[in-house]
Order: structure tokens, then C-alpha cells, then sequence
């Protein structure tokens, strides 16, 4: 039985040629394609943006445990005959798996604060993350409603708690049920081999919460670097911006974007 595709939205200025290049974006937990990417909206006017939505997330089909092993087979199929690539957090894990498959269809890499700890254990600062991440998750806890979990995960590292929106509320409950990124085994050899630009992004830090900066915001830092090193990628680092740099300050990321997609 053939599953039903993945929801696609498409962002491209009328005015702009149909021969503009191809971008594919894919989005991290608890959010979805047009939520993540916002920020990113004045590239249209260049670029044909194409915003897909995991399962379980945006208008994507469900799916029972979200996963960026099925990510990246969505991923493959939608690169089609070429596309620039983009991946921030969790979907960074499916898209870097996807540009190990199939790179001859990837034009360019981009990792937005990629959150696939594990390939970068061996770094004292990640390896120590991911002792105490596999301990939090470890311990048992009572069964949480998305919106507990929303509170919880954002009320103690100092972040705003978001409005309860039917789309935000699914988003969390996929969160909540997804298999963990941050264990991925991701093969990093196949990227360097690979002959496409590559770029990983990563957020400074230095405005967050104290304990959000030190829980996962230290660990995510080394993890990009130490990423962006294996793999032969360019590594910036975005003042002003923590996990979400695009989202943050979306103008530093969209030039250095389009610098990578030109």
C-alpha cells in the first residue's frame, strides 16, 4: 500500500522566473514548515522556497512515533532531480541522512542547530549533554497533556510559554511520542566526500536562560562545530540567537542563505 506524501507549502514570488533555484526546508520538533521558516519568507522574492511539514506535524499526514529515519525517506523523495537543502534541529538528523543517500541530488547543505548529539560525542561538552539528556528522559515521570509538557519545557529554562493553538498542541504531542534525535547515528564520511557547499549555523547563546545554556545550549554549540568540521562545512555563529537563529535573527541567516543557494 502506498503511504500518502508529506505536505509541501510552496513559497515563490510571482515575479520571480520559474528557473529560480530549488530550496527544501525541514523543520524541527514541536513546530512545522511555514511556523519554523517565517523568517525566511523575504527569500521568495529569489528563490523557490518549498516548506515540508513532518509527519505528525503542519498538515502532514499522522504517524504513530515521528522519526528522522521516515524523515529522510520524505526528504529523498522531494529532492526530485536537485534542490538546496535546509534542516534545523531535528530535522536536521533526516536531512543530513537523506544528503548521505542521495547526493548527487543535493545542490547545498545547510544545518540550522543540529541536534543530532551522538555523532559528536566524543567532544567533552557533548559527551557530558548526553549523559544528562538520556537521564532526564530516562526518569519516570507521570503522563503529561502537550500542554503540561508546553509549560514544562519552557516556563523553567526562562522562555516564553506559547499560545495553546490546535496546530501547536498536535506539534507537541508528535514531540512528545518522536524518537530522540539526539542518538541518531548519522554516517558523517559520505557528506565530507560530498562536493556541495555545506554551511552549519549556530546561535551564540549568551542571551539565554542559564540553565537552558547549560542543559543543551553548550552541547548544541560544540555539536556544530564539531559537525560542521567532519563534514568540511562552513561554521557560523549567529549573535543574539540561541536554538533558533533563524527564527531570531532571521536577516544574518537569510544573507548567509543566500550566499550558500547563489
Amino acid at each position: 500500500m502506498e503511504r500518502e506524501s508529506v505536505h509541501v507549502t510552496l513559497w515563490q514570488d510571482e515575479a520571480s522566473a520559474a528557473t529560480v533555484p530549488r530550496v527544501l526546508l525541514v523543520h524541527g520538533t514541536m513546530s512545522w514548515g511555514t511556523d519554523s521558516f517565517r523568517g525566511q519568507r523575504p527569500l521568495a522574492d529569489r528563490f523557490r522556497l518549498e516548506l515540508m511539514d513532518r509527519r505528525g506535524f503542519g498538515e502532514s499526514p499522522d504517524i504513530e512515533r515521528s522519526d528522522y529515519e521516515v524523515d529522510a525517506e520524505d526528504i529523498v523523495e522531494l529532492l526530485g532531480a536537485g534542490a538546496h537543502l535546509v534542516g534545523h534541529s531535528y530535522g536536521a538528523a533526516g536531512a543530513m541522512i537523506a544528503a548521505a543517500r542521495r547526493p548527487e541530488a543535493v545542490q547545498s547543505l545547510t544545518l540550522i542547530e543540529p541536534s543530532a548529539l551522538r555523532v559528536a560525542e566524543e567532544h567533552p561538552a557533548v559527551g557530558a549533554a548526553l549523559v544528562r539528556i538520556r537521564a532526564a528522559f530516562g526518569e519516570q515521570r507521570a503522563p503529561m497533556s502537550p500542554e503540561e509538557y508546553l509549560r514544562y519545557s519552557t516556563e523553567g529554562y526562562g522562555l516564553p510559554v506559547p499560545e495553546f493553538t490546535p496546530q501547536l498542541l498536535r506539534a507537541t504531542a508528535s514531540a512528545m511520542a518522536e524518537r530522540v534525535a539526539w542518538d541518531a547515528e548519522i554516517p558523517l564520511a559520505p557528506l565530507l566526500l560530498a562536493g556541495f557547499p555545506k554551511l552549519v549555523v549556530n546561535g551564540t547563546w549568551e542571551g539565554a536562560h542559564p540553565e537552558y545554556r547549560a542543559f543543551i545550549g553548550e552541547a548544541l554549540m560544540a555539536c556544530g562545530e564539531f559537525i560542521a568540521d567532519r563534514i568540511g562545512a562552513r561554521h557560523a555563529r549567529i549573535m543574539g540567537a540561541d536554538h533558533a537563529p533563524h527564527q531570531d535573527q532571521p536577516a544574518s541567516v537569510n544573507r548567509l542563505l543566500a550566499e550558500v543557494w547563489t
